[in-house]
Formats: C-alpha cells, structure tokens, sequence
C-alpha cells in the first residue's frame, strides 16, 4: 500500500446536487503516483465523489486537500488549473471539431503531454486526426477523451467508467494505455469502474462505496478474485433502493 503523504484528502466529506446530499462524512486518501479503484452498487455515490472532487456538485461540508491546498470551494476551472484532469462517463468530445482540435483546445504550454505523446498511446486517434468528434467510433471517443484530458497536464486523473460499452478488444487496449501512462508519468488515478476485476487487477488499492461513504478501503488483491468477499461489501445495508448515482 501506498505511503507518504496524500496527494488528495478528503475529510468528512458532505456534498450532492442542490440540497439532495449524497456523500456523507466521506473520508479518502489518494497517494501520490497510484491507482484506486472505486466500486459499489449502482447509485451509491461513485459519480458523485467524481464529480465532487473535480467540483461540478453542491458542497456542503467537510474539507478537499489538493496537494496540500484546501479546494473544496474552488470552482471547477481553478481545480483543473491545478491539476486535476476529469473523463467523464459521458466522454463530451466536442462532435463539431476535429480529433487533431478537440486536444488542441485542452492543451496546455509547457505541459508534459502534448499531441505527439497522446498520438503514440493511441496511434488511432493519430490515423483519424481530421475526423470529427461525432464520426468517430464509442472506442474512438473515449480515446479522444482521455487524450483531451492528459493534454490538461493533470497529476492526478479522474475516470468514470472509461471502458463501458466498449468492444472487449478495446477495453483491453484501453485498460493496457491507462497503465502505460500511469507507469511512465507517475500519474495518480482514481478509476470508478463496474468491471471490478478488470480494475481490481490495474490498481493497487480499492475503496468500497455505500450510501455515500466509504465502507472498505485496502488493498486491490485481496479482492481480486474473491466475488463471494465483494457481493459482501457491496451488500452491506443494501436493503431497499437507493436513488444516489
């Protein structure tokens, strides 16, 4: 497990859409340079800490420390600024620009990632460079959009879902260049993913979700491969439905 001081803190986290909270007294440590992974039911909250942590909820109480900087006030342009990249579950390419535009529009001077690094991670994205966001493929957006977010420069990278929907070839070329990177630019990720043990088996820890607070936090392995142990944790108060996304 990881050590060291947290690249991100979360603490007694209260946050939702309006005044509809989701997450309760939510803690969270994210360490510098790994990969967790967020699982749980369906609509516990795993987009919401997402969309919190990159600022696009209504926040209600508790503190985000960003490498030391308390932001949970900040607006969501300023958190991207300081390094906190997001690809959405939506992906959001921009259908009207090209794939060569849609990076062009994110990147940033001096940044570690430019247009030939994201062309090397997805030679595709490079070979449909004049093609627009909406004539490309499910696959082929995701690709844009996580092309789109690392020309950001981010240390630390938000994925929600990055490989549903897709073709299995594709979830596993997907999944090998979230690793790559990872490896090569000592990224920090925090990867929300339905798969668990595609993610469990691409991250070093895991954190459990339940009605908008964190019921496990350890290591990936000790899930991996263990479903009887994971239908466990994520029955844990499942009893009636639970409208939180």
């Amino acid at each position: 497990m990881s050590k060291g001081t947290p690249l991100l803190q979360i603490r007694r986290l209260c946050a939702g859409y309006g005044e509809a909270r989701i997450l309760h007294d939510l803690d969270l440590d994210v360490y510098k340079g790994e990969t967790l992974v967020v699982i749980g039911r369906n609509g516990v909250g795993k987009t919401t800490l997402i969309e919190t942590i990159i600022g696009l909820t209504t926040y209600h109480a508790g503190e985000i420390l960003f490498d030391g900087q308390a932001i949970e006030k900040w607006p969501a342009y300023r958190r991207n600024r300081l390094g906190i990249g997001w690809v959405p579950q939506s992906r959001e390419v921009f259908p009207s620009l090209t794939v060569e535009e849609n990076l062009e529009v994110a990147g940033r001077r001096g940044g570690a990632w430019n247009k030939d690094r994201v062309w090397e991670l997805f030679p595709r994205l490079k070979e449909r460079r004049g093609h627009y966001g909406n004539q490309l493929s499910g696959g082929e957006q995701q690709m844009l959009a996580l092309g789109r977010a690392l020309m950001t420069g981010p240390q630390l990278l938000l994925l929600d879902e990055p490989v549903e929907g897709l073709a299995p070839l594709i979830v596993v070329e997907m999944m090998q260049a979230i690793e790559r990177m990872r490896r090569e630019s000592q990224m920090t990720i925090v990867l929300v993913e339905q798969k668990y043990d595609l993610a469990l088996a691409h991250s070093e820890r895991c954190v459990v979700i339940d009605h908008g607070t964190v019921v496990h936090t350890g290591p990936s392995q000790e899930l991996l491969g263990h479903q009887a142990l994971i239908d466990e944790l994520l029955g844990v108060a499942a009893a009636g439905s639970d409208p939180h996304r």
